[in-house]
């Protein structure tokens, strides 16, 4: 094992230790602690945008696309975007301790289910500064020790951020240690060892990135991967508004796992609603790849475009760049995101409730959508708070990924000298009564 090995071990055990203290804290104690990281992030913005101003450099030496450049700037905006967080957090209801379930067994026996913290999490994130206080604030708030190992452009701005959220949430009463940042290749493979210190891993990349965890390790993963999302639009269509959500989908913040990839057209709006939808596009910067029918279309109107291939289905582009395809029906349309698709979020363009009702049952995705931008897809624009991640399966947690997503459960039994022998002989009998829950 390597010295970086041996350090990632060291760091997730402490965090192991401090994830019991933590657990048991009170949400006074972790409300305070966030307002506290809140207060020394606005008191170190210089140090933290001038470290930040480091790795840009380094990026853009190295060439590095304007879309992840984008990503890697921490600037007064996300500064104002991450306390205003953390401070949201902070006034939220506790997650911990919230009664799910009470159940009266028998007489004087009551059964309870509550939310509990996971333990450790470790989450492995891509080159966005503010994605480490999201995570961090989100563990803080949920009573999880975590492990944070962002991309190494942000090597930098992570040192300074996580300074500033460590040092200021154990002065507020947090464990030493509940929070640990992980920097290099090597300390990733270290924690993939640690599966008698990490409870989950939520790993946050490529599938390929999300499969070489999951294969290398014996800590459950919370898969994050692709996000190849559509915009369908119907025969039933709004025009105008086909026109505002494929826009927003596409062009809001192109380079997140929530923009559209692939626009999908019925053939009957292919020469009344889509050349105004590409004009729109091509206008803001978007280049257009249609298969064939919908080229025709986008030609006939004077819109540029070239020609899909295969692979510009399952190609998450993170780009001003879209695929265009013609469908015949709505269940055509299905077909296609659930064989191309990420199984993260899908939205359709109709006025038939019939058919978006359609659409929502068949379509194997975490959101699926009516006449709205796939770019809600966001654990602050839920009500989270912020997300750790998009999960894109189906065990645990789905969607964006919150506080609830962060707890676990565990069943609390509180008698008074009860014992099986008595309803194993018939002196007493389960009412299994459910109760209202606190």
């Amino acid at each position: 094992m390597s010295k970086e090995e041996r350090d990632a071990g060291m760091i997730a055990r402490a965090a192991k230790q401090a994830s019991y203290a933590l657990a048991a804290s009170s949400a006074e104690v972790r409300g305070r602690a966030l307002l506290a990281v809140a207060d020394a992030l606005e008191a170190r913005r210089e140090a933290i945008f001038a470290a930040n101003a480091i790795d840009l450099e380094t990026a853009r030496r190295e060439g590095l696309a304007a879309p992840a450049l984008k990503r890697l700037r921490f600037d007064e905006g996300k500064l104002r975007d991450v306390c205003k967080g953390l401070r949201e957090l902070a006034a939220m209801d506790d997650p911990i301790g919230h009664e799910q379930l009470r159940t009266e067994l028998a007489d004087g026996l009551v059964l309870t289910r509550v939310a509990c913290p996971i333990g450790v999490v470790g989450v492995i994130f891509e080159s966005r500064p503010d994605a480490l206080i999201q995570i961090g604030g989100l563990c803080l708030k949920s009573g999880n020790a975590v492990l944070l190992k962002g991309g190494r452009e942000a090597l930098h701005s992570n040192a300074a951020l996580f300074a500033a959220l460590e040092e200021a949430s154990v002065e507020a009463g947090l464990p030493q240690g509940w929070a640990g940042l992980l920097t290099t290749r090597e300390d990733v493979n270290g924690m993939l060892k640690m599966d008698d210190a990490i409870d989950l891993i939520i790993p946050r990349g490529s599938n390929a990135f999300v499969r070489y965890i999951m294969e290398n390790s014996r800590i459950p993963v919370l898969g994050h991967s692709d996000g190849i999302c559509h915009v369908y639009i119907d025969s039933a269509c709004d025009a105008e508004t086909a026109v505002r959500v494929t826009v927003d989908a596409k062009t809001q913040y192109p380079a997140v796992c929530n923009a559209a990839e692939t626009l999908l057209v019925h053939r009957d709006v292919l020469e009344t609603v889509l050349p105004g939808v590409a004009k729109a596009l091509v206008e803001a910067g978007v280049a257009l790849r249609c298969d064939a029918r919908a080229q025709r279309a986008v030609a006939a109107a004077g819109i540029p475009c070239s020609a899909a291939a295969e692979e510009d289905w399952r190609t998450e582009y993170l780009d001003y760049v879209i695929s265009v395809r013609a469908v015949d029906s709505v269940d055509e349309a299905i077909a296609h995101i659930n064989r191309y698709g990420s199984h993260h979020t899908d939205c359709i363009v109709t006025e038939d409730d019939a058919a978006a009702q359609r659409f929502f049952a068949l379509v194997d995705s975490a959101g699926v959508y009516q006449n709205c931008s796939t770019r809600f897809a966001d654990g602050y624009r839920y009500g989270f708070g912020a997300e750790v991640g998009v999960a894109t399966g189906k065990i645990h947690a789905r969607g964006p990924m919150g506080l609830e997503g962060l707890c676990s459960y565990k069943y609390i039994l509180r008698g008074h000298g009860d014992i099986v022998a008595d309803f194993a002989q018939g002196r007493r009998a389960f009412t299994h009564k459910r109760l209202p829950t606190r």
